[in-house]
């Protein structure tokens, strides 16, 4: 079928949680989703930024049904306590792991569990809570899991072998690495949900282009951007930048489309804007052995088998 990103199919009785869903790629990933009729979760750090998100929707989306949990996928207590909050689901139809620092600090930082703190928040969390909710997940017929990569898996390559970055770190390495990461582990989930027999669950992966804030719609509490941004960041529309109410369609495609399969990668049609399209990934992104270290390496640190 063709796809519209505009004109929706209905999710109706659906349920689906979006982590960092206050602002930003995962605010319009909500708001669209709510927007079909699906019951959506807004899981954020910060809760007061997440209550002002959820009342926006609900004047944006008449009717929309949205809900509020507190998670920081930087603090794995925080990802285990929300993780047995969905266990409880009674269905969880999607859950789409969008929550991450963008913006990489100079200096390296760690998380409260003493990991390199772009990591644990981009990458390490959201595999610990898509492990934590593997259950609502098998017990849904259709669900999925959406994992955000970025086009700067296109721009720089890593095999991963230098996680925490100790001694090596550099921002936007780091941030290059997360990204990378969550390509890899969006890709070799499918392949392990399959091989397990939980095939019912399926995993894919988008990426959102160049979506900036000066080029996405002003929204109170949420996207508040000052005219002189807005001038600077117009100015990038010749070097195919888009706002992110357009960043978000890849991600929500992949979440509801459905002759979307396991294992696709979705991306706007241009590369950086456009509609959403099936696109190929990075070599690194689908290679096997990349995934199999990186994998057996998360497991450690969080301290469980995913599977």
């Amino acid at each position: 079928m063709s796809w519209d990103p505009r004109s929706l199919p209905d999710q109706s009785g659906k349920t689906f949680v979006v982590t960092g869903a206050n602002a930003g790629l995962g605010y319009f990933t909500s708001e669209q989703l709510a927007g079909t009729g699906a019951h959506v979760v807004l899981a954020c750090r910060n809760l007061a930024k997440a209550d002002a998100a959820a009342a926006a929707i609900r004047t944006r989306v008449p009717g929309a049904s949205v809900s509020v949990w507190q998670l920081d996928v930087a603090d794995l207590q925080s990802v285990r306590a929300v993780s047995e909050t969905l266990r409880a689901l009674p269905r969880l139809d999607g859950l789409i792991l969008n929550a991450g620092i963008v913006h990489p600090s100079r200096d390296r930082q760690v998380s409260l569990d003493g990991n390199e703190l772009i990591f644990a928040t981009n990458f390490l969390g959201h595999f610990a809570l898509a492990a934590g909710s593997l259950v609502a997940l098998r017990r849904t017929p259709g669900s999925r899991v959406v994992s955000l990569g970025s086009l700067i898996s296109r721009l720089m390559d890593s095999s991963l072998d230098d996680l925490q970055l100790a001694t090596t770190y550099n921002g936007w390495k780091a941030y290059a690495q997360s990204k990378i990461a969550m390509q890899v582990f969006g890709f070799e989930l499918d392949r392990r949900l399959r091989a397990s027999g939980a095939g019912t669950v399926q995993s894919l992966v988008a990426h959102p282009g160049y979506s900036i804030s000066g080029l996405t719609p002003g929204i109170r509490s949420v996207n508040e951007v000052s005219r002189g941004k807005r001038v600077l960041d117009g100015l990038q529309t010749v070097i195919g930048a888009q706002g992110k109410h357009h960043g978000a369609w890849p991600t929500v495609r992949a979440a509801i489309d459905p002759d979307a399969h396991g294992g696709d990668y979705f991306g706007p049609r241009l590369l950086t804007r456009g509609a959403p399209t099936r696109q190929f990934a990075t070599r690194t992104s689908r290679d096997r052995a990349v995934a199999a270290r990186l994998w057996e390496r998360a497991e450690n640190l969080i301290g469980e088998p995913f599977l």
